[in-house]
C-alpha cells in the first residue's frame, strides 16, 4: 500500500488528529445512551434499574477486557487493534439503533464493552510510539481532549431524541463510525522503528510479548504504586461521574439542569485546558528533569484535591465552581502524563498491556464506588463526607508517586 510521503514529525501529528476523531466517538458512542433515558424507558417498558444495567453490563465488560485489549495491541500491533475496536464498536452502535428487545440492547452494550476496551490502550501504545521525546505528553493530552469533546457532547443525545427518535443518534454516528474505519485503514500506519523492532527482536535478542511475561509488571514496584494510585483516582472519578449532580443539586438547591450541567461542564472545561497545560508543561520539564511528567501529576492533584475537598463543604457555589475547574485542571495534567510515565517505568513493549491493566482497575473499583455511594447515602452519610474522604485519598495516592522510579528517559 502506497502513503503519502509526509516527513515522520508531520505524519506523528497527523497520527494525533486521525485518532483524535476516534476517541471523540469512543466515549460520545457509549455516553450517548445516559442522555435518552425516557424514551428509551419508554421504548422497552423497562424500570430504572434495567436502564442502569445498560451502563453497568458495559463498565464489567470494558473493565475486565481491558488488560486483555492491551496485550493484543502490544502482541499484534497498534493499528490492527485499533481498526478491529473502532469498527466493531461502531457497528455495535449501529445494531443498538435497530435493536427490538432490552435483551438485544443489554447483548449490544456488552459487545460495546468488549470492542471499546481494545482502543485506549493501543492508541496511546501508538501515539507513544510516534511521539518518543519533547512531545509526548502534549500529544498525549490532545488526544485524551477527544475524550473530553466526547463525553461533553454525548449530552446531545436528549436533542437528537426530541427531534428525530432516540435510534437516530445511534444509527448515524454508528454508519459514521464504520466510515472512518476505513479511512483509519488506509491513512494509518505503523512508526517503522516499531516495525523493524517488531521483525528484529531475535536479532536484538529480546524476547517476543507473550502473555505469561505480561503478568511480570506486577513485580514491578512502580507499576504496583501507580496501580493504586489509579485505583484511587478511579474511585474519585466514578464518584463525580456518578453521583455530583445529586451533590450540586441537593447542597446548592439547584434544579435538576442546573446541577446536570454544572457537574459535565465546570469538570469538563478545567480537563480541556489540564491536557493542553500539563502536556506543554511535562514536555519542558522533561527535557531538564526525566521526572518532570511524574511531578506535573504530583503537582496536579497536590492543588486539586485541596480544591476538591474545598468543594465538599463550601455554600458558595461560585467557590464550588472554582473547585470543580481546578479539580478538572489537574485531572488534565494525569491523562496527558500517565501513559508518557507508563512508558519510562516498564519495558516499552507492554505498555499497552500495562495501560489495559490500569484501566480494568480503575473501571471496575471505580464503577463499584458508585454503587458504594448510594449504599453510603441510604446510610445517612452525607456526599460531603464522601468526597471530602475521596479528596485526601486522591491527595495521598499522588504523593505516593515520589517512589516511582524512572527507568529511562
Amino acid at each position: 500500500m502506497r502513503y503519502v510521503n509526509f516527513t515522520h514529525k508531520t505524519y506523528a501529528w497527523i497520527v494525533v488528529a486521525l485518532l483524535w476523531v476516534v476517541a471523540f466517538l469512543n466515549y460520545f458512542d457509549r455516553i450517548l445512551i445516559t442522555s435518552m433515558r425516557d424514551p428509551i424507558v419508554a421504548s422497552f417498558t423497562i424500570n430504572d434499574a434495567q436502564f442502569g444495567l445498560l451502563t453497568s453490563v458495559f463498565l464489567w465488560s470494558y473493565g475486565l477486557l481491558s488488560p486483555l485489549g492491551g496485550y493484543f495491541a502490544d502482541k499484534y500491533g497498534r493499528k490492527p487493534v485499533i481498526l478491529f475496536s473502532v469498527l466493531i464498536w461502531s457497528v455495535v452502535t449501529l445494531w443498538t439503533g435497530f435493536a427490538q428487545t432490552f435483551g438485544e440492547m443489554l447483548a449490544a452494550r456488552v459487545c460495546m464493552g468488549i470492542s471499546e476496551a481494545c482502543y485506549i490502550p493501543a492508541a496511546l501504545a501508538l501515539i507513544a510510539d510516534y511521539h518518543k521525546g519533547a512531545t509526548r505528553s502534549l500529544a498525549t493530552g490532545i488526544h485524551m481532549s477527544g475524550l473530553y469533546a466526547g463525553l461533553a457532547l454525548g449530552g446531545l443525545g436528549g436533542y437528537i431524541s426530541e427531534a428525530w427518535g432516540w435510534r437516530y443518534g445511534f444509527q448515524v454516528f454508528g454508519f459514521f463510525g464504520v466510515a472512518y474505519a476505513f479511512i483509519l485503514a488506509f491513512t494509518l500506519r505503523k512508526p517503522i522503528q516499531t516495525q523493524v523492532n517488531r521483525n528484529t527482536v531475535t536479532d536484538a535478542k529480546i524476547s517476543p510479548v507473550n502473555m505469561s511475561q505480561s503478568f511480570n509488571l506486577f513485580s514491578i514496584f512502580s507499576f504496583r504504586i501507580l496501580m493504586f494510585y489509579f485505583c484511587a483516582y478511579g474511585i474519585v472519578n466514578w464518584l463525580i461521574y456518578g453521583w455530583l449532580p445529586t451533590f450540586l443539586k441537593s447542597h446548592f438547591n439547584l434544579d435538576l439542569g442546573q446541577a446536570g450541567i454544572s457537574a459535565t461542564g465546570y469538570v469538563q472545561i478545567g480537563s480541556f485546558a489540564g491536557v493542553l497545560l500539563g502536556g506543554i508543561l511535562a514536555d519542558h520539564w522533561h527535557k531538564v528533569n526525566k521526572r518532570g511528567r511524574l511531578y506535573v501529576i504530583i503537582l496536579g492533584f497536590t492543588i486539586g484535591a485541596p480544591f476538591l475537598f474545598l468543594m465538599s463543604y463550601t455554600y458558595s457555589f461560585g467557590v464550588a465552581i472554582a473547585g470543580m475547574i481546578v479539580y478538572g485542571l489537574a485531572r488534565g495534567f494525569n491523562d496527558a502524563n500517565l501513559m508518557p510515565v507508563l512508558c519510562q517505568v516498564i519495558d516499552e513493549r507492554y505498555i499497552a498491556t500495562g495501560y489495559g491493566f490500569l484501566n480494568f482497575l480503575s473501571t471496575i473499583i471505580g464503577g463499584a464506588m458508585v454503587f458504594v455511594g448510594g449504599v453510603l447515602r441510604d446510610a445517612n452519610i452525607s456526599l460531603s463526607i464522601i468526597y471530602g474522604g475521596s479528596a485526601i485519598l486522591l491527595l495521598l495516592s499522588a504523593w505516593s508517586l515520589f517512589l516511582v522510579k524512572i527507568k529511562r528517559q
